[in-house]
This record gives C-alpha cells, structure tokens and sequence, in this order.
C-alpha cells in the first residue's frame, strides 16, 4: 500500500521500489481497499529485497516492527532510514466487516504518512 501511494503521490520526485524479507504475494483485500481510493496496484509485485543490492538508495523506509528488527543490512552509503509500524491488517481474524475496517484503518495511515514523508522528504 505504502509503494502505492509514494508511487501516486509523489509526482516523479523519486523512483520508487518496495520489498520486503519475505515474498507473499498481492494481498486481495490490499488490492480492492487501495482500488477503493482510486490507486491500482495489480501491477505491484512480491519482491525481496535482495533483488535490490546494488541500488545506492536515498530513503530506506520500514513499515513493520518485525521488517525492521529483521532486515538484514541494505548497504547504502547515503540512505536515511526511517521506521513507522503499521498494524497488519491481512492478519486480522473476524468477520468480512472487520476484516475490511482493519485494511481501510490501516491504507488510511499509510496515506497520511507518505503525504508527510513527501512533504517532508522530498519537497
């Protein structure tokens, strides 16, 4: 969701790329919950982030607690790591309702918090 909305929102300011320590695939409920706000990301993929060893990156954002207390070392000689844990909403156990609350909570966030870090970041 975060590489959705840095990819919209930020304008052609940064090239954007998302992966993570393990691969799962797009999340259905991810898909029509950003659908919803009007970003498609059917296009995005599961990657690892070893796919991107050799990019010297200038932000390194995580967006869990367990990515960042497990992300290996991402050499960069410059990259400024930031951290925000958002709660994983594909985990939640209930019914469709409260399944769908928890994806809307937490694309919400998401939102808000790549509007601030392009703002203040990249503008």
């Amino acid at each position: 969701m975060a590489h959705g909305y840095l990819e919209k929102l930020q304008d052609g300011l940064a090239n954007i790329y998302s992966a993570g320590i393990e691969t799962h695939g797009l999340n259905p409920g991810a898909v029509t919950i950003m659908a919803e706000d009007g970003i498609d990301i059917t296009h995005h993929s599961s990657n690892h982030l070893n796919e991107y060893l050799d990019i010297d990156f200038d932000y390194i954002l995580t967006v869990c607690d367990h990515a960042n207390e497990n992300c290996p070392f991402i050499p960069s000689k410059k990259a400024k790591r930031l951290h925000h844990n958002f709660s994983d909403p594909a985990k939640v156990e209930g019914t469709p309702e409260e399944r769908y609350e928890a994806f809307l909570k937490v694309r919400n966030e998401i939102k808000e918090y790549c509007q601030k870090f392009i703002l203040r970041e990249l503008r």
